[in-house]
């Protein structure tokens, strides 16, 4: 059931890792760890279908939802370097049309940190084929936003992929796509795809999604929206009112025909969404951040200088997030960083030390720790309940650097 090599110091990784997919918790799944540029754990098992017929291997690819935010993020630093884009610039200087309805003032960090108050669109989500991009980036571009930009924090589940790919499209004039295989992927042999090309489909796992109930989704401490605030403090009172404001409603609102099938559709694969249609394997996504944390070269090829990587992990915000449940969770340039909400059971990924990359709500993700020199990269295809979504990844993380800390 489980293939690939694994360094004798992380043999109890591995051990993790087979239990998670002969227990059928998972049904596929692929972990690998760079250190230091070296590949230590590389590690692949399961199916890549429900039936259980379709063996995962090294090269499959999955849709790993939000885990592509940290790959988009990639691709905005690498602008940044090449002083292409400027953080602290208004959105307007490279987007003219998306300074209306108050989003005048909207700053790029703004979008990027998730303070843009953008975070769904007021008329739901475009009918429309996911290829067609002004078909989303036009009623962002036009509508006012549900909060005032700057204020607070709110996750922009989806709209963060149009409105930081529009951004990479107007300076640079190529997609994020297209940007990130040109400039990242090729040259640095990264097999991680936005936007899949059809000769690409058969090696991809289905991804086995659940029915998204908001009207009755459970969580740990739901029944803190019955108690009084007084008798709450601060962090609990946050998590209350993102409870019962309806911001996570907006933000992960779906289409009524599309159903649980639609990550495996043709248009849906074919699509660029640089929030969460990125496909690609655990191999490559630790190679991406084991290059980051080691200087963010390789083989002569230099993706962005290091100290502009600093920058773009810096934190600029740090919650309360009115989307995410009140958490202090923390935002650099496009990059998840540490925060607290990881110890509610594992609704949250583990985020810890100097960790920056994303999570997905399949279960996949993936990070880098520049001061361990590790690349992480954790996917999967089946869903889990909300309460247990980053289950194995924690489990995994947890003991990688229980490890990394002894030796």
């Amino acid at each position: 059931m489980i293939n690939g090599h694994c360094d004798p110091r992380f043999l109890e990784i591995k051990e993790i890792f087979a239990q998670a997919i002969q227990s059928k918790y998972e049904v596929g799944a692929a972990l690998a760890i760079e250190h230091k540029g070296e590949l230590v754990v590389n590690l692949w098992g399961g199916y890549k279908d429900a039936a259980r017929t379709s063996s995962w291997e090294e090269d499959t690819l999955v849709n790993v939802w939000s885990v592509t935010k940290g790959v988009t993020a990639t691709c905005i630093a690498k602008l940044i370097n090449d002083g292409l884009l400027d953080p602290s610039e208004k959105v307007s200087k490279y987007w003219p049309e998306y300074g209306c309805n108050g989003k005048e003032h909207t700053k790029v960090s703004d979008i990027l940190c998730h303070r843009a108050g953008m975070f769904g669109f007021q008329n739901g989500i475009p009918e429309a084929s996911w290829q067609d991009w002004e078909k989303f980036t036009i009623p962002l571009e036009l509508q006012a936003p549900y909060r005032e930009p700057g204020s607070s924090q709110g996750y922009h589940a989806l709209t963060f992929g149009w409105l930081a790919g529009e951004l990479v499209r107007r300076v640079d004039g190529r997609t994020v796509g297209r940007f990130f295989k040109d400039e990242i992927a090729i040259p640095l042999g990264i097999d991680f795809h936005i936007g899949l090309e059809e000769s690409n489909f058969a090696r991809c796992a289905d991804m086995l999604m659940l029915e998204m109930d908001t009207d009755n989704i459970k969580l740990p401490g739901n029944a803190i929206r019955y108690l009084p605030d007084f008798l709450l403090p601060r962090k609990l009172k946050n998590f209350k009112s993102a409870l019962t404001g309806g911001n996570f409603l907006i933000a992960f609102q779906g289409r009524p025909g599309d159903g649980i099938t639609y990550p495996n559709s043709f248009d849906w694969r074919k699509a660029e969404v640089p929030s969460a249609n990125g496909h690609g394997s655990a191999k490559a996504l630790a190679k991406l951040y084991g290059i980051l944390s080691n200087g963010c070269s390789r083989d002569g090829i230099s993706i962005m200088r290091p100290e502009i990587l600093d920058q773009s992990i810096a934190p600029y915000s740090s919650g309360p997030d009115t989307v995410l449940f009140g958490s202090d969770i923390q935002f650099g340039l496009g990059f998840e960083l540490a925060h607290s909400i990881a110890s509610m059971s594992s609704l949250s990924p583990t985020f810890m030390n100097k960790m920056f990359g994303h999570a997905g709500v399949g279960g996949a993700v993936a990070f880098g720790d520049p001061d361990l020199g590790v690349g992480y990269a954790f996917t999967c295809n089946k869903q889990h309940q909300t309460k247990n979504l980053y289950k194995t990844n924690n489990q995994l993380v947890d003991k990688l650097y229980s490890i990394m800390q002894i030796s």
